[in-house]
C-alpha cells in the first residue's frame, strides 16, 4: 500500500490519469498537488519528511516482523481551561516578514502563519499542543506573570523559537510584507545570495555563516537530500518570478541538467533567513 513516501509515484499516476483525459500537468505541479493532498505546505516540506522517514517498505521488509519502521506517535488530547488558552493568545514573530498568530477557539487553539491557512491545534498537556492535519507541534514558554513569552514550533525535525510581540509590532510586519507582495520587486541581494547558496550546497560546503541559525540547522539535517542539486550542473540563469505571500523572493533557476524553483529571503543584516527549493519545469 502506498504512503507519503511514494509521493513521486503518486504524482506520476496523477499525470498519466490526467493525460489520458487530455489535461496537461507539469511534473512540478503534480508534486505540489500531491503534497497538498497529503496536508503539507508544499513539495519541499513533503520531500524533507520523506527523507527523514526513509524509503518505503519493500515486500521483503513487510514480511519481516523485525524490520525497523518509523515510529508512529499517537497523541491524546487533554482538556485545558479557557483561562490557560487565553494566556497563549497573541502574536509571535518568526522573522521580519512573518508572524505566527494564536487565537483561542473553544477548547482549542487556532494558529496561522503569515501567508498560510489557519490550523487547529489540540492540547496534549497544559503547554504542549499538536495539529492533526499536519505533523506539527507547538510548545509554549510561560513567564512568571502568566502569559506565554514565546513558543517553539516543532516541525520537519526542526525546533523554531518565536518570541511574543505586541499587536502593533505584528501589524507593522504585516503591513511591510503586504507592501512587498504588492510591489513584486526583488529584494537587493537575494539573487547573489541564492547563487552562493546553490553553489555551496552542490559542492557540499554551504556557508552556514550566511544563514540564520534555524536555517543553518535545517540545512545541515537535509544535506543528504539536497546533494542531488549537484547533479543539475552549473547555473545557467536565475530568473525572478515575483514575491511570495510571506514576502520572500521567488526565483526560477535553470542549470545545465534541470531546473528548480527557489524561495529566499534575507534579514536586515543580509543573512539568509528563508530558503525553500522545489522542482522546476
Amino acid at each position: 500500500m502506498r504512503d507519503f513516501r511514494d509521493a513521486k509515484a503518486m504524482a506520476q499516476t496523477l499525470r498519466e490519469a490526467l493525460a489520458a483525459k487530455s489535461i496537461p500537468l507539469t511534473h512540478s505541479d503534480s508534486l505540489e498537488l500531491i503534497a497538498n493532498v497529503l496536508g503539507l505546505r508544499d513539495w519541499n516540506t513533503l520531500s524533507a519528511r520523506i527523507h527523514s522517514a526513509g524509503p518505503p517498505s519493500t515486500p521483503a521488509q513487510a514480511a519481516d516482523s523485525t524490520a525497523e519502521s518509523p515510529p508512529i506517535v499517537t497523541r491524546q488530547e487533554t482538556a485545558v481551561d479557557s483561562a490557560t488558552l487565553d494566556r497563549y493568545a497573541g502574536f509571535y514573530q518568526l522573522n521580519d516578514r512573518a508572524v505566527f498568530t494564536v487565537t483561542p477557539d473553544g477548547h482549542h487553539l487556532v494558529m496561522q502563519l503569515t501567508g498560510q491557512r489557519s490550523v487547529q491545534f489540540f492540547a496534549e498537556s497544559v503547554t504542549e499542543f499538536f495539529a492533526r492535519i499536519v505533523d506539527a507541534q507547538v510548545s509554549f514558554v510561560v513567564g512568571p506573570d502568566g502569559p506565554a513569552t514565546s513558543l517553539i514550533l516543532h516541525q520537519n525535525g526542526s525546533d523554531i523559537a518565536m518570541a511574543r510581540i505586541d499587536a502593533a509590532a505584528a501589524r507593522k510586519i504585516a503591513d511591510q510584507t503586504a507592501e512587498r507582495v504588492k510591489n513584486q520587486s526583488a529584494n537587493p541581494g537575494t539573487e547573489a545570495a541564492l547563487h552562493r547558496l546553490i553553489d555551496g550546497i552542490a559542492s557540499g560546503t554551504p556557508n552556514y555563516n550566511e544563514m540564520s541559525p534555524p536555517l543553518a540547522a535545517a540545512t545541515r539535517k537535509q544535506m543528504a537530500w539536497l546533494q542531488p542539486l549537484a547533479d543539475l550542473g552549473t547555473i545557467q540563469s536565475i530568473l525572478f518570478l515575483g514575491v511570495g505571500e510571506q514576502g520572500e523572493d521567488v526565483y526560477s533557476v535553470r542549470q545545465a541538467n534541470g531546473a528548480t524553483h527557489w524561495r529566499i529571503a534575507l534579514d536586515d543584516k543580509g543573512i539568509i533567513s528563508t530558503a525553500w527549493v522545489t522542482p522546476g519545469p
